[in-house]
């Protein structure tokens, strides 16, 4: 898919999600407004990618932000632990939340439309929050444990509506406590419960298995989010980052399933929003990541692929935004067919690492 006709798609994709999420919140003025808002800007924000794309550069409406490594909890095969994304290890080279605010600022300015914070536990930091939170232009969703949402926090979400916190689980109490730990789940349940109470927009985040396929695409899982008051839910398909757990990862077969699963979902729950990662590529001409629709900012500032693909060729301290989504690293991934091309299923980068890891040596030995 050319450019033009990819930021175009984009758009109108953006286009549609704000006017679903819109038309699932029409019980709550105060979060209406903020997304009758957020639809203004988004005119906005769209205007300025296809004026860049004009001028030769693409922009995507997206960026994957993991502003910390440190995590209260360890699950069990968690990709970013495996990856050294996530580390109980101190980190002194970690962006500074005025180094965050820096790049919020930049993404802004060039109309790029949601930043997902993501972790670690990215509400360990509530100063690069705080930062965030002054750029209402951007919508955040904030990928979090949900365990240290307290009053605190619901004032600030409360004051700041860009800012959409998204729990993580994996279907109910048993299967949700076997991965986080025991007793997880029913901390998250009342964490729902308190954001619904003060009509918070939230999300839930939901990875992907073929062990709890079943559970969290059934209409009774869902129907306890729905009336948790759970708005949207995005499920990610798990990638088995450590090769011991390969068997766990979903057939082809099994998305094929996903996907009819969540036809039916639409139908039976209208007032919740449904997002699959990485299925949802395949309408899109491909993978997205490598500045086509997203890429991933490391805790240390390094501009990478995607988090499954954590290799870069240049970094957010020394570069800028523009620049990076002109890096020949990203370049190379696009035009040797890496992201972008036919999309079968799964996470592509990480199913060709090998090839990835190729081209970034090749580049950086020059």
């Amino acid at each position: 898919m050319k450019d033009m006709v990819l930021t175009k798609y984009m758009n109108d994709s953006v286009k549609g999600l704000i006017k679903n999420i819109i038309k699932n919140t029409l019980n709550d003025p105060k979060e209406t407004a903020f997304l009758m808002k957020c639809r203004k800007q988004s005119r906005r924000a769209m205007k300025m990618r296809t004026e860049h794309e004009k001028n030769g550069r693409h922009i995507p409406p997206f960026l994957i932000a993991s502003i910390t490594k440190d995590c209260n909890l360890n699950c069990a095969g968690c990709y970013a632990r495996k990856t050294g994304l996530c580390s109980d290890d101190p980190c002194p080279d970690l962006l500074t939340a005025k180094e965050w605010a820096g790049l919020f600022d930049q993404a802004n300015a060039c109309g790029i439309q949601f930043i997902l914070l993501a972790g670690g536990e990215p509400m360990l930091r509530k100063e690069v929050m705080e930062q965030a939170a002054e750029f209402p232009d951007i919508v955040f969703p904030i990928f979090t444990n949900g365990t240290l949402i307290d009053d605190g926090y619901i004032g600030f979400f409360d004051d700041h509506r860009n800012m959409v916190p998204v729990l993580s689980m994996e279907g109910g109490e048993e299967t949700t406590d076997l991965r986080r730990g025991k007793g997880t789940y029913q901390i998250l349940d009342d964490k729902m419960k308190l954001l619904d109470r003060n009509r918070i927009l939230y999300g839930t985040s939901i990875t992907v298995t073929r062990e709890n396929l079943d559970e969290v695409t059934g209409s009774d899982f869902i129907g306890k989010l729905e009336g948790n008051g759970c708005r949207i839910v995005f499920y990610i398909e798990y990638v088995p980052i450590d090769p011991a757990t390969r068997e766990i990862a979903i057939s082809d077969n099994e998305r094929e399933l996903l996907t009819d699963h969540l036809l039916r979902l639409k139908e039976e729950h209208p007032s919740v929003f449904f997002i699959a990662f990485p299925g949802d590529e395949k309408a899109l001409g491909g993978c997205l990541a490598a500045g086509r629709g997203f890429f991933h900012i490391s805790p240390t500032g390094n501009a990478e692929a995607c988090p499954f693909a954590p290799y870069s060729d240049m970094d957010l301290r020394h570069n800028t935004l523009l620049e990076v989504l002109q890096s020949e690293f990203f370049r190379k991934l696009q035009t040797e067919d890496l992201v972008g091309a036919e999309h079968m299923g799964g996470c592509t980068l990480f199913e060709e690492r090998d090839n990835v890891q190729k081209i970034l040596k090749e580049i950086t030995s020059c």
